[in-house]
């Protein structure tokens, strides 16, 4: 037998289905930091509002400041949340392949593709062009930003260690000479000389070069007696 519908429940119905979805916080902070990102991309920082960010959002400035309460915060956040979602996708774990050249090509590989990022390039330019306003930038771009790379590297690096791939003093120091050695002289040319950044190619046989010359310092060969 059919349910009656009464007027108590249409009316109801109409209430819900008229009310706005309430969005969680953490949706809104992406897309906050999405904002925040062209925003900063297009104008510096010095120049980017917070009430910029937010119109740009599609938020209103009391949920910006509820949400985020500075624009220091903002920049730290965005950075933070751009190197979250990059370092998600690598999974260092999984790149364990039986010869130790060939893994750490594949981590070499993804690192790299991370720090010439075209995105995470420009965010370090908008960054040295305006360290000597906002000095905080800068530091918080490091912290958040590269240093995590390689903190990622360094705890891949003691892994295979314990597997005995490899042997090294200090994990952090290696991770640190081998970012270097695949993307310093390419991201500067890119920062300072407006040189277009590496292919993919140009990429692999950077690493594949950095690689054979980090391994024959450090791979542990049989019946070498290390």
């Amino acid at each position: 037998m059919a349910e009656i519908e009464t007027t108590e429940d249409t009316d109801q119905a109409r209430r819900c289905r008229g009310r706005p979805q309430v969005r969680p916080d953490e949706e809104t902070r992406q897309i906050i930091y999405e904002a925040a990102r062209h925003a900063f991309a297009a104008n510096g920082y010095a120049a980017t509002g917070m009430e910029a960010v937010a119109r740009r959002a599609g938020v209103s400035t009391k949920t910006l400041y509820r949400l985020i309460p500075n624009k220091a915060a903002l920049f730290d956040g965005m950075v933070t949340d751009r190197l979250d979602r990059a370092l998600a996708s690598i999974d260092f774990e999984a790149i364990d392949h039986a010869e130790i050249e060939q893994a750490l090509h594949a981590v070499l590989t993804a690192c790299a593709e991370l720090t010439l990022d075209e995105e995470v390039v420009e965010l370090q330019r908008m960054v040295l062009q305006e360290a000597g306003n906002t000095s905080d930038i800068a530091g918080m771009f490091y912290k958040n930003g590269i240093q995590r790379i390689a903190a990622a590297l360094a705890d891949w690096l003691r892994a295979q260690q314990k597997r005995g791939s490899i042997e090294l003093d200090d994990a952090e120091e290696a991770a640190g000479m081998l970012l270097g050695m695949i993307a310093s002289a390419p991201r500067r040319a890119a920062l300072f000389g407006r040189v277009p950044l590496p292919s993919r190619a140009e990429i692999g046989a950077r690493v594949r070069a950095c690689a054979k010359l980090f391994l024959r310092g450090c791979e542990v060969r049989q019946g070498s007696g290390r």
